[in-house]
C-alpha cells in the first residue's frame, strides 16, 4: 500500500535497480492472436525446460531481489500484443534484439538450448522479408517495427500488464504523481489542451475542450462528474483498444484518474465489448491491484483525490460505441442515441456532467504529462497532433497493429509497414474508419493520414480499422457488406436508418445478382443522402459512406455488374465462371476440394470445370498453386 509519493517512488527506485541485474529478458507475447497460437503453452514450456536445463530463470522480479538477487537472472515474462500479428506466436529477447517468429511448443528445446544455453540465433524462427527473401534477427531490422513510431503502444509488448512492478518500473505513475503533487486540475487541462490532442475514438473532437466543457457544466449546474472509457471496440478488423486494454491496462487507469484528478470526478467506469475476455481479465486484475496498493480509492498516494474505477460489459451492440449510447448502456437501459443537442458534457451518464474518451486517448495522457505538451505537439500536423494506431489487416503481408505519427501516408503504411499487397497482386482500395468509412483508391494512396483531410476525401479516421483490398475483391459487393453489417447493428430508433439501410442493401443484393437496373445508380446516391441528413446518430449518419465512396472511385464496376453482367472482382457468384486453363498440372488438389465433385481429369493432365455443377464456392482456386483457375 503506497501512501504517499514518497513510498511509490522509493518501491520504483528498488524495482528499477532490480532490473538492472537482468541480463536477459525473455518475453513471450499474450496478446489474444498470440493466445490463440499457444502463447501460453510455450510460456509454461520455455519456464519448465529452462529450469530443467538450469537455467537461472525469473518470473517476477520485485523490489526484495534489489537486495537479494542473484548475479545474471534471465527474466522471462508474458507481455501484451506486439502488433506483428500475421507472424505470431512471438518471442522477443532482449537485449540481443532476436524477434523469433510462428513459434511452437515443440521448438522449445532448440529456443533453450541454442539461444538461451548458447547464445546462438536459430534463422529459421526469424522474420523472412517477403520481397528480399532474407531473415531479420530483431525488431530494428524489420520494418515493420522500425518504421513505427510509438506512444500509446510503447508498452504493449514490453511490460507484463499483470505486474504492477512492472509497470513502475517502466515509470508508472509517474504522470499522475507529477499531475496530484506538482499541478493544478486547471494546469492538468491546460496542458491536455496545449497538446493538440483529439479523441482516437473517430470524431476527433479536441479532449483539452471537451474537459474545460464538462467542467463549466458542473460550475454551473453542479455535479458529480463522470469519467468514462470507451472500449466498445466493434469495427470489423479493428483491434486497437482491445490490445492496449490487454497490454497496458494500468496506464489506461492512469490517464482516467489524471482526467479525474482534472475534472474533480470520484468515479470512472470503462465499458468493454463483452467479446474481450482477456481485456476484461487484465482490467479487473490491474484496477483490483490499484485499488490495493492505495492508486484507486479513498485519498490516492495521499494526495486527498479519491477515485475509483468499475467496468461495465457491453452485450456487443455496435452502436454502443456512440456516447449517448454507451451512457445509456452502463445505466442498464437499452443503448438507444440521445439527440446531438444533448452534449454529454453537460448531461451525459444519470443526466449528470460526464467525459467519454476511448482507450487510445486516455493511454495518451500519462506521456503528455511525463513529457510535455509541446513533445506530443511536435509530432503529426498542423490540426492532427500526436500518432495514431491502426489495426492493418486485409490483403497485406505484413497484418497487424501499427502506430505512426498523423500525416503518414497510405502508401508509407500499407507498403513501407505492410509490406505491400499479398501475392504480388494489384492494390484496389483500402477503407478506413470502420464499416462507416470510405473506400479510397490507388490515386489516393499519397493522401496524409489524419483526421481532417480523410474527412475531406469523403472518408473518416474511426478508431483506426485500415482494411486493405485487391484486385479480387468486388467494391459492389464491399459496399453490401458493410451496409449489411450496419443494418444488423442499428437500434432501429430513427426510421432513416432502421429503413433506408435495409432499401440500400436490397439494390446492392439486386445488383450482384444481375437483376440491377440503370437508375440504381442514383436511387443510391439519393437514398444515401436521405440516410445521412435524416438519421438521429452517426452511426446512421455514415453508414452510406461505403456506398458514395464507392460510387465515386468505382463507379465503373457499378455499371459493369448491371449493363454487362460481369463482377470485375469475381465475387459476385450470379455473374462469374469458373474454369481450368492451360497451367493446369493435373495435381489434382482442384479435384480433392471440390465440395460437390465438379472438377474431373486424369492426374498429370488438364482438369475441366462442369459449370452446371459448379457452385462457384472458390475453395478450388484457393488451393491451386499453379494459377490455373480462371474466374471470369
Amino acid at each position: 500500500m503506497f501512501n504517499s509519493v514518497k513510498q511509490l517512488n522509493k518501491r520504483r527506485e528498488s524495482l528499477v535497480e532490480a532490473r538492472k541485474k537482468v541480463q536477459r529478458r525473455i518475453i513471450v507475447c499474450a496478446g489474444t492472436a498470440c493466445v490463440a497460437g499457444g502463447a501460453f503453452d510455450i510460456y509454461d514450456a520455455l519456464v519448465e525446460q529452462g529450469r530443467e536445463a538450469g537455467l537461472d530463470l525469473e518470473v517476477e522480479l520485485e523490489d526484495c531481489h534489489g537486495e537479494h538477487a542473484k548475479a545474471s537472472p534471465d527474466y522471462i515474462s508474458h507481455s501484451g500484443c506486439h502488433g506483428f500479428c500475421q507472424v505470431g506466436p512471438l518471442i522477443h529477447i532482449t537485449p540481443e534484439d532476436i524477434l523469433y517468429c510462428g513459434v511452437r511448443v515443440r521448438d522449445v528445446p532448440k529456443i533453450i538450448g541454442q539461444t538461451l544455453v548458447k547464445g546462438e540465433v536459430i534463422e529459421k524462427l526469424l522474420f523472412k522479408d517477403p520481397e528480399t527473401k532474407n531473415r531479420l534477427k530483431g525488431r530494428e531490422d524489420i520494418p515493420f517495427y522500425n518504421k513505427q513510431h510509438r506512444v500509446a503502444l510503447e508498452s504493449c509488448g514490453v511490460i507484463d500488464p499483470e505486474s504492477l512492478d512492472d509497470y513502475l518500473a517502466h515509470g508508472g505513475y509517474e504522470a499522475l504523481s507529477k499531475a496530484v503533487f506538482e499541478m493544478s486540475p486547471e494546469a492538468v487541462v491546460e496542458e491536455v489542451e496545449k497538446s493538440g490532442l483529439r479523441g482516437r475514438g473517430g470524431g476527433g473532437f479536441p479532449t483539452g475542450r471537451k474537459w474545460k466543457s464538462a467542467i463549466r457544466a458542473v460550475a454551473e449546474n453542479g455535479g458529480p462528474c463522470y469519467v468514462l472509457c470507451n472500449g466498445d471496440e466493434g469495427d470489423p478488423g479493428a483491434f486497437m483498444d482491445r490490445s492496449i486494454m490487454e497490454g497496458d491496462p494500468f496506464k489506461v487507469i492512469e490517464g482516467m484518474t489524471i482526467g479525474a484528478f482534472a475534472l474533480g470526478s470520484s468515479e470512472g467506469f470503462i465499458y468493454v465489448r463483452h467479446e474481450y475476455p482477456l481485456a476484461v481479465k487484465r482490467l479487473e486484475n490491474a484496477i483490483e491491484v490499484a485499488r490495493n496498493n492505495g492508486l484507486l480509492g479513498d485519498n490516492i498516494l495521499g494526495s486527498g483525490l479519491s477515485f475509483d474505477v468499475k467496468i461495465v460489459r457491453g452485450g456487443g451492440a455496435f452502436v454502443c460505441g456512440e456516447s449517448s449510447a454507451l451512457m445509456q448502456s452502463v445505466e442498464g437501459r437499452v443503448g438507444e442515441p440521445r439527440p446531438k443537442y444533448i452534449h454529454s458534457t453537460e448531461r451525459g451518464l444519470y443526466d449528470k456532467p460526464s467525459v467519454l474518451n476511448n482507450v487510445e486517448t486516455w493511454v495518451c495522457i500519462p506521456p503528455i504529462l511525463d513529457k510535455g505538451s509541446s513533445w506530443f505537439a511536435s509530432m503529426g500536423t498542423d490540426r492532427s497532433k500526436g500518432t495514431k494506431a491502426f489495426s492493418l489487416v486485409g490483403k497485406v503481408n505484413n497484418t497487424g497493429l501499427v502506430e505512426v505519427p498523423m500525416g503518414a501516408t497510405m502508401r508509407e503504411i500499407i507498403y513501407d509497414i505492410g509490406g505491400g499487397i499479398l501475392k504480388g497482386k494489384k492494390f484496389k482500395a483500402v477503407q478506413t474508419g470502420g464499416p462507416s468509412g470510405g473506400c479510397l483508391p490507388e490515386s489516393k494512396l499519397d493522401l496524409p493520414v489524419d483526421f481532417d483531410t480523410l474527412v475531406e476525401n469523403n472518408s473518416m479516421m474511426g478508431s483506426g480499422g485500415m482494411i486493405v483490398m485487391d484486385e479480387r475483391n468486388c467494391m459492389v459487393d464491399v459496399a453490401k457488406y458493410f451496409v449489411n453489417f450496419l443494418i444488423n447493428e442499428s437500434c432501429g430508433k430513427c426510421v432513416p436508418c432502421r429503413e433506408g439501410l435495409v432499401q440500400l442493401h436490397e439494390i446492392l443484393q439486386n445488383i450482384c445478382d444481375g437483376n440491377g437496373h440503370e437508375d440504381d445508380i442514383e436511387r443510391l446516391r439519393t437514398l444515401s443522402h436521405t440516410v445521412k441528413v435524416g438519421s438521429l446518430c452517426a452511426l446512421g449518419q455514415t453508414a452510406p459512406n461505403p456506398v458514395l465512396s464507392t460510387l465515386e472511385h468505382f463507379e465503373d464496376e457499378y455499371w459493369a455488374h448491371i449493363r454487362d453482367k460481369k463482377c470485375p472482382g469475381g465475387v459476385c457468384k450470379a455473374l462469374i465462371t469458373y474454369s481450368v486453363n492451360e497451367k493446369c498440372n493435373g495435381c489434382t488438389l482442384c479435384v480433392k476440394a471440390c465440395p460437390v465433385n465438379a472438377i474431373t481429369g486424369e492426374k498429370k493432365k488438364m482438369h475441366h470445370i462442369d459449370a452446371d455443377k459448379c457452385t462457384r464456392c472458390g475453395a478450388c482456386e484457393s488451393v491451386c498453386n499453379q494459377d490455373a483457375i480462371t474466374v471470369e
